[in-house]
C-alpha cells in the first residue's frame, strides 16, 4: 500500500487501484485515478484544475450533493452521496460520516458535507474532511485515520489528539496543517500526545 499526502488534505493511496481524495493544487497531469472522493466544495477541498489532471476515461467522482451540478460539467461518472449511508461502487466499498463543525461557521450541519470510511485491502481507512469532533465521528470504527489539526476552520491538535485516542486507531495520519492554516510544528505536538500504541505516520513536513 501506498499513501501520500500533499497539500492540506489531498491524499492518495494506491494499491490495486488508485484513489484520491480532496486532490488540491496536484502539478502535473497524471490521469491515473481510478476514484477520486470530495469531501465538500470548498477551494482547497475541490480543485477542478486537479482534478482534471487526475481524471481519466474511467474515473469514477465521488461527491456530496452540494457538488452535483459542478462536478456533472468535469465528468459524467459522477456517484453523489448522503452522509450517513453505505456504498459500494465498483470494486471499493465505503461509508459515509457526516463532516460539520459545532462551534464555527463554516461547515455546516445542513450542508452534508462527508469524510469517507473506506475499505481497501481488508482495511479501513477514515478520511475525515474538515469537522470538529462530533457523535458521528465517535462511532467511527477504522484501521487508519486521516485527521485534520490545524484549527480554526476545524478541529484542533489537542481535539484530534483526544479524538484518536478515543477511537484507537492502528495508525493515524494528521493532515490538514502547514499551508493555509496552523503551524507546521503542530505535528510534534499532535504526535507527542497521541498513545504510545498507536503509530503516528506524517506526511507534511
Amino acid at each position: 500500500m501506498n499513501i501520500e499526502v500533499f497539500t492540506q488534505s489531498s491524499i492518495k493511496i494506491k494499491s490495486k487501484k488508485t484513489v484520491y481524495f480532496d486532490p488540491y493544487q496536484i502539478n502535473a497531469s497524471y490521469h491515473d485515478a481510478d476514484y477520486i472522493f470530495i469531501t465538500h466544495d470548498h477551494y482547497d477541498h475541490y480543485d477542478e484544475e486537479s482534478i482534471k489532471k487526475l481524471l481519466k476515461k474511467e474515473t469514477t467522482l465521488i461527491i456530496p450533493t452540494c457538488l452535483e451540478e459542478k462536478a456533472q460539467k468535469l465528468t459524467k461518472n459522477t456517484q453523489v452521496v448522503q452522509p450517513e449511508k453505505h456504498y459500494k461502487i465498483g470494486e471499493i466499498e465505503f461509508d459515509t460520516i457526516r463532516s460539520y463543525n459545532i462551534n464555527k461557521i463554516y461547515h455546516p450541519k445542513e450542508k452534508n458535507y462527508v469524510g469517507y470510511n473506506v475499505l481497501i485491502n481488508k482495511l479501513y481507512y477514515y478520511i475525515m474532511g474538515d469537522t470538529d469532533r462530533t457523535k458521528e465521528c465517535d462511532s467511527v470504527k477504522t484501521d487508519i485515520c486521516f485527521i485534520p489539526i490545524g484549527g480554526t476552520y476545524t478541529m484542533n491538535y489537542k481535539e484530534a489528539t483526544d479524538y484518536i485516542n478515543y477511537i484507537k486507531p492502528k495508525k493515524v495520519i494528521p493532515t490538514h496543517y502547514g499551508t493555509i492554516v496552523g503551524d507546521i510544528s503542530l505535528k510534534d505536538k499532535f504526535k507527542k500526545e497521541i498513545n504510545s500504541n498507536i503509530e503516528v505516520e506524517i506526511h507534511i513536513q
